[in-house]
C-alpha cells in the first residue's frame, strides 16, 4: 500500500499566507556578496523581525506537508535553496526526515516542481566524533555549507535538532578541514549560506533561552515558525502585567486553531474512557506537599510522609504497587513528573486496575477494527478497508520488553482471550468481507502463537532500543519509525496478513511520530499534571487513511479516536476541552457583551444581510432585555415564557458565536463509559435471601478479653531480637550463552549468586526507626529502646545489619506474634441497632435496585452461563480472580442450588479486629433433602494467601459460627472444587 497526498484546502490557505508574507528578493542590494553561489539570494528585510512569519496550525492538520512544499515553492519562484530545518528533539527529526524522504512525498511534489530535488542533509552527535586521529566536519554538514545554486534542481535543507545546534561542537574552530576554503567553525560556515531557518514546534523555544539563541547563532535572513502552540511572552509588571502569545508580528500570519480543526471535521473526535474506583478507592488519596530536587513530601489529613531519594512510595501506602521510588529531580521512578499540589490515588497503582485498562483498550480496539474492516456492515465490498491501530503510553519498559514481563503477559493473555471470542462469533458468519475478517483474526491468532521471533501483532519502541544491537528489537523500530505503509497494509507483498497493530512506548512517541491509523491510545500511567492535552491526544488524532492510501475525510467516514486514561485524570475531558476553548481567536465574555462579540456577529450577518449593523443588533438585545446600558449581560431575562441567563440567550439567538468555542460531541465522554456501569439486581432472588439480610443488618462490636501480652513485651522481644538482624549481601546475574542439540539456535542460561564478603550498605538509624514504626505501629520509642541495645550489645554497631531484610524480618515477626496473641482473645457481641449496607436498607425492609458495576468486581466475563438463580440480571458477570471465581460463575450447578451469586464489597460488613470490615465473596442457598434451606458464604483466597488474608478467613469463620443457628455455613476455598464438594455435602446432610 502508498500514501496517497493530497493538498487539503486549508494547507493550500496556509502557503498562499505564507507566500503572501514574505518581502521578496533585495534585487537593488550593493553587498558585493550578494551573488555568491554558496549563499541564498538577499530578502528584503532581512534580518529583522518583522520579516519573520508564523503559522498556526493545529496538530494532525499537516504542519510538515506546508513546510516542505514551501522550500520547493521559495526554490522555484525566488531560487531560495538553503533551509535550516530545527526541531526541539531526535524523535521529532526523526519524523521530520522520514517524510522529506518518503517515496510518497517525492511522488507527490515531482509533477509539481519538475527537476527539483530535496537533498536532505542530519546531523546528529555521533557525527562529529574524531576519525583515524584527524577532527572533521561532518559529511552532511560539508554538503550543506558547500553546495552551489549552480546545481539548480538542487534545494539543500539541513536538519538538525536545537540541543545538537547549541553544542560545542557546533562552536568549535579546531577542525582539520575547512569550509569553503577557510572557514573552520560549523556555526560561521552555516551563517555564510544565508539561510531561511524553520522552526517546528516553537513553544519549545522561548526567545529568552539559550535553544533560541543558538538559532540567532547562525544568522536566519528569516525565520518560519510552524507550531500549533507558540510561547508566551510576559509585558508589563504587578497589576500591569499581560502574558500573551510571542508570536513576531503580533499574531499568526495563518492561523488554523484547535477549534476550528476539530469543528471541521480536520482531525479526529475523541472519546475519553478511564475506569472508576471504588468509593473507599477514590478517597484514599494523596497530596504533594512540597516536592524539590531531593525530596518528596506527601500529605493525607493531618499525616505527612517525608520520601528522599531512592524512598519507596510503598513505604507510604501498599496501594503503589510496581516498586514506585522517588527518582529525584521532581520525578518518580515511572518518570512521573510532580508539582505541588499533584493528586496521587493508590488504587491506580495496583496491577488489577492497570490490566482493566489494558482489556478496556483491547476490546475498544476491535470494536473500532470491525467498523473499520466491514465498512457498511460489510455488504459493499467494493468499500476499501481501514487499518485499525492502538498505542500503549507505559512507564516501567522491563513489564513489556522482558520475556516474562508482567505486561506483556497480561497483554498477550487478555488478548488470546479476545480473539478466541471473536473467532467463535465471525464462524457463524457468511458475508465475503465477514469471512475475510475471520482470515485476519486467525492469522493474528497464529502470529501471536510463534512467540516473540516472529510474531507480528504487537511492538514496541523506547528511547533505550537504539543501539542496543537487538536485531529483532531494532526491527521493530525501524517499522514504527519509518515503515509507515507496512503498519498501514493489510497484506505484504507475498499476499500474507500484516498483523502488526499494537504499539507500545514511552512519551518518547508523543512528539514527532504520526500514524493517520492509530485509534485508540492508552495511557497506564498518568503524564503529569502541566503537559498539554492536545499534545497527548495528538498522536491520534490525524484522520485515516484507508487500504488504497486514500485519506478519508469526516464526512465519508465518521473517525473517532478513543482515549482511555486512569481514574487520576477523570478530569482530563474537561481539561482538554478548556484548552481547546482557550485557542479560540475570540474568548466570549460571559458576563458583557464585548466589541469584539459585536464585529464578530455583525460580520457574519452581513454575509447575508448588509444592513445589518451594530446598532440593529444592540437594539434587540435592549429591546429583549439581555443587555443593560452598560452591554452587561442580565442574570435571568424571560423570553416567550421561559428564563435563561442573558449569556444564554445571547448564543442561542446569534449562533455565529459558537465558532468560536468547541461544538459539542466533539470530545465526549461516552455515557456507556464503565464510570456509569450500573448492574441490576434479581428481586426475586433477593427477597429469598432476605430474611438472611435481616440479621447481617445488625451491628456489631468487638469485645476483647484480657490480653496477656503487652506492645512493649513485643517490642522488647522481636525488635530486641538480634536473630532477626541481617546484612544483606547483592546477587549478581550470571547469563552465558548456550546452543540447542541441533545447533541451529542459541539461548541464554540465567542464574543468580551472591557476591562473597560484600554486603549492601544499611539505612540510617531514623530511617529504620521509622520504618519499623510505621510498617507495626510499635511506638517510637519502644523500637529505640530495643534497637539502640541490640546494636550496641550484639551488632557492634554495624550499621549494614539496618537492611531491608532486617525490616522485612522484624515486620513479619510483628505481624505473626499479633495474630497470635490477638485472634483468639475477642468475641463478636450483638447490638440492639441495625445499619445500612450496600445492599439493603432496614429502615424500608428493602434491597437497592442496582449498584456500580465495580463494587461487584473489576473483569468481566462474557462466557458466563446465564442462569435465573443468579443474583443479578444478565451476563457480563463481574469477578476479581481468575481462580476460583471466574471458575465458579461459569459452573452450571445442582438443581438444589436455589440461589447463588458474587456478593458486592460491604454487602454485609463483618468487623475486623484491626479496624475496618469484610464481606466474603460468594453466597449460595441451598436446599437440603428435607426441604430446609441453608446458606453457604464462601471467601475465596489463593493458595499461597498472604498473611493479610488468612487474618480475612479467620475472622470471618469467627464471625459466623455466631450464625450457625440461622443455618449459615462457612467455607475458606482457594479452587472452585472445594465450593462443589461443600455444596453437595449440605444438600445431602
Amino acid at each position: 500500500m502508498k500514501i496517497l497526498l493530497e493538498e487539503l484546502p486549508h494547507q493550500e490557505e496556509a502557503l498562499r499566507a505564507i507566500m503572501d508574507s514574505f518581502t521578496g528578493i533585495d534585487h537593488a542590494s550593493t553587498d558585493p556578496n550578494a551573488g555568491d553561489v554558496y549563499a541564498n539570494p538577499l530578502i528584503l528585510g532581512r534580518y529583522h523581525e518583522s520579516s519573520n512569519i508564523d503559522v498556526k496550525m493545529e496538530t494532525g492538520t499537516g504542519k510538515t506537508f506546508v513546510y516542505t512544499r514551501l522550500m520547493y515553492e521559495m526554490h522555484q519562484q525566488y531560487g531560495i535553496f538553503k533551509f535550516v530545518i530545527v526541531v526541539p528533539s531526535p524523535a521529532i527529526k526523526e519524523g521530520t526526515k522520514n517524510f522529506i524522504q518518503s517515496d510518497y512525498a517525492k511522488q507527490y511534489f515531482a509533477p509539481i516542481y519538475e527537476n527539483a530535488r530535496i537533498e536532505l542533509n542530519v546531523i546528529n552527535a555521533g557525527d562529529f566524533r574524531a576519525r583515524s586521529g584527524r577532527k572533521n566536519f561532518p559529511a552532511h554538514l560539508l554538503n550543506f555549507v558547500e553546495g552551489s545554486r549552480q546545481n539548480s534542481n538542487t534545494i539543500q535543507v539541513l536538519l538538525i535538532n536545537a540541543g545538537m545546534l547549541n553544542s560545542s561542537n557546533m562552536k568549535k574552530n579546531d577542525y582539520d578541514q575547512t569550509l569553503m576554503g577557510g572557514i573552520t567553525s560549523p556555526i560561521q560556515g552555516i551563517q555564510n549560506t544565508r539561510p531561511i531557518v524553520i522552526i517546528d514546534e516553537p513553544h519549545r523555544f522561548h526567545r529568552d533561552k539559550a535553544n533560541y539563541r543558538a538559532i540567532e547563532t547562525i544568522n536566519p535572513q528569516i525565520i518560519v515558525r510552524f507550531g500549533a502552540t507558540f510561547p508566551d511572552t510576559t509585558i508589563g509588571r504587578g497589576k500591569n502585567k499581560v502574558i500573551k502569545k510571542d508570536y513576531y508580528r503580533g499574531n499568526p500570519q495563518f492561523e488554523l486553531n484547535a477549534i476550528d480543526s476539530f469543528n471541521n471535521g480536520l482531525v479526529k473526535g475523541i472519546d475519553i474512557y478511564y475506569p472508576n474506583l471504588t468509593e473507599e478507592q477514590a478517597k484514599n488519596r494523596y497530596i504533594i506537599d512540597r516536592v524539590t530536587a531531593r525530596e518528596l513530601v506527601l500529605k493525607q489529613g493531618s499525616n505527612n510522609w517525608e520520601l528522599r531519594v531512592g524512598d519507596n512510595l510503598a513505604e507510604v501506602d501498599s496501594g503503589f504497587e510496581g516498586n514506585i521510588e522517588y527518582a529525584g529531580s521532581r520525578l518518580l521512578s515511572n518518570e512521573l513528573e510532580l508539582a505541588k499540589g499533584m493528586i496521587l490515588i493508590p488504587g491506580t497503582y495496583r496491577s488489577s486496575y492497570q490490566e482493566l485498562i489494558i482489556r478496556d483498550a483491547i476490546d475498544k480496539h476491535f470494536e473500532i477494527e470491525q467498523k473499520n474492516f466491514l465498512r457498511n456492515g460489510a455488504r459493499d465490498n467494493n468499500e476499501p478497508k481501514i487499518k485499525t491501530l492502538s498505542l500503549f503510553f507505559i512507564d516501567n519498559i522491563n513489564s513489556y520488553r522482558k520475556e516474562d514481563g508482567w505486561l506483556k503477559e497480561t497483554f498477550e493473555r487478555l488478548l488470546k482471550e479476545k480473539l478466541s471470542r471473536l473467532v467463535s462469533e465471525y464462524e457463524f458468519k457468511r458475508l465475503p468481507r465477514e469471512q475475510e475478517y475471520l482470515e485476519f483474526l486467525r492469522a493474528t491468532q497464529i502470529s501471536l502463537a510463534l512467540g516473540d521471533d516472529k510474531q507480528n501483532v504487537h511492538a514496541g519502541y523506547f528511547g533505550e532500543d537504539r543501539g542496543s544491537g537487538e536485531e529483532a528489537i531494532q526491527a521493530q523500530v525501524d517499522d514504527i519509525l519509518k515503515n509507515k505503509e507496512k503498519l498501514l497494509s493489510f497484506k505484504n507483498d507475498k499476499g500474507d496478513w500484516e498483523t502488526r497493530r499494537f504499539l507500545f512506548s514511552k512519551w518518547t512517541l508523543r512528539e514527532g511520530w504520526d500514524n493517520p491509523n492509530v485509534f485508540v491510545i492508552a495511557k497506564l500511567r498518568t503524564s503529569g499534571s502541566e503537559n498539554s492535552k492536545i499534545q497527548e491526544v495528538g498522536r491520534g488524532l490525524r484522520l485515516p487513511v484507508d487500504e488504497t492510501g486514500k485519506r478519508v475525510q469526516q464526512d465519508e467516514w465518521p473517525s473517532r479516536l478513543a482515549f482511555l486514561i486512569g481514574y487520576d485524570e477523570k478530569d482530563f475531558a474537561k481539561n482538554l476541552v478548556g484548552e481547546i476553548n482557550s485557542d479560540a481567536k475570540l474568548q466570549l465574555n460571559e458576563e458583557k457583551l464585548t466589541d469584539e462579540m459585536i464585529t464578530l456577529i455583525v460580520t457574519e450577518r452581513q454575509k447575508t444581510d448588509s444592513a445589518f449593523t451594530d446598532e440593529i443588533l444592540l437594539g434587540n438585545l435592549d429591546e429583549l432585555g439581555i443587555i443593560n446600558r452598560k452591554n452587561e449581560f442580565k442574570k435571568a431575562v424571560e423570553i416567550d415564557g421561559v428564563q435563561k441567563d442573558g449569556f444564554v440567550w445571547l448564543v442561542e439567538l446569534y449562533p455565529e458565536l459558537n465558532t468560536t468555542r468547541l461544538r459539542e460531541g466533539r470530545v465526549d465522554e461516552p455515557q456507556n463509559s464503565q464510570t456509569k456501569t450500573r448492574v441490576k439486581l434479581r428481586k426475586e432472588n433477593w427477597e429469598k435471601v432476605k430474611e438472611l439480610w435481616r440479621q447481617f443488618s445488625n451491628r456489631y462490636m468487638l469485645k476483647f478479653e484480657r490480653i496477656p501480652q503487652t506492645i512493649q513485651q513485643m517490642a522488647d522481644d522481636i525488635v530486641g531480637n538480634a536473630e532477626l538482624y541481617e546484612r544483606q549481601v547483592p546477587i549478581q546475574i550470571h547469563e552465558s550463552v548456550y546452543a540447542s542439540e541441533d545447533k541451529k539456535s542459541v539461548g541464554l542460561k540465567e542464574r543468580d549468586g551472591e557476591y562473597e564478603l560484600i554486603y549492601l550498605p544499611g539505612m540510617s538509624y531514623g530511617k529504620f526507626v521509622k520504618a519499623i514504626h510505621t510498617a507495626t505501629g510499635i511506638p517510637v520509642k519502644a523500637i529505640h529502646t530495643n534497637l539502640f541495645r541490640v546494636m550496641k550489645s550484639d551488632l557492634r554497631g554495624d550499621s549494614r545489619y539496618l537492611s531491608e531484610v532486617s525490616l522485612q524480618n522484624i515486620t513479619r515477626e510483628f505481624k505473626k506474634r499479633f495474630d497470635e496473641v490477638f485472634a483468639q482473645t475477642y468475641e463478636y457481641k450483638k447490638l440492639a441497632f441495625q445499619a445500612h449496607t450496600s445492599l439493603y436498607n432496614p429502615d424500608t425492609d428493602s434491597f437497592v435496585d442496582d449498584l456500580n458495576a465495580e463494587i461487584l468486581g473489576v473483569n468481566i466475563d462474557h462466557q458466563a452461563i446465564e442462569d435465573g438463580r443468579y443474583l443479578y440480571e444478565v451476563p457480563p458477570m463481574r469477578y476479581d480472580s481468575v481462580t476460583p471465581e471466574r471458575e465458579l460463575l461459569r459452573h452450571d450447578y445442582h438443581k438444589r442450588v436455589t440461589v447463588f451469586g458474587k456478593l458486592p464489597r460491604r454487602a454485609i460488613q463483618v468487623p475486623k479486629y484491626t479496624g475496618g470490615s469484610t464481606t466474603p465473596d460468594f453466597i449460595y442457598m441451598i436446599e437440603k433433602e428435607d426441604d430446609t434451606n441453608v446458606y453457604l458464604l464462601v471467601e475465596t483466597k489463593a493458595e499461597n494467601m498472604r498473611i493479610g488474608d488468612q487474618r480475612i478467613v479467620e475472622v470471618q469463620k469467627k464471625f459466623f459460627e455466631n450464625l450457625k443457628e440461622n443455618a449459615v455455613e462457612f467455607e475458606e476455598a482457594t479452587s472452585a472444587q472445594q465450593v462443589y464438594s461443600a455444596i453437595r455435602k449440605l444438600a445431602e446432610e
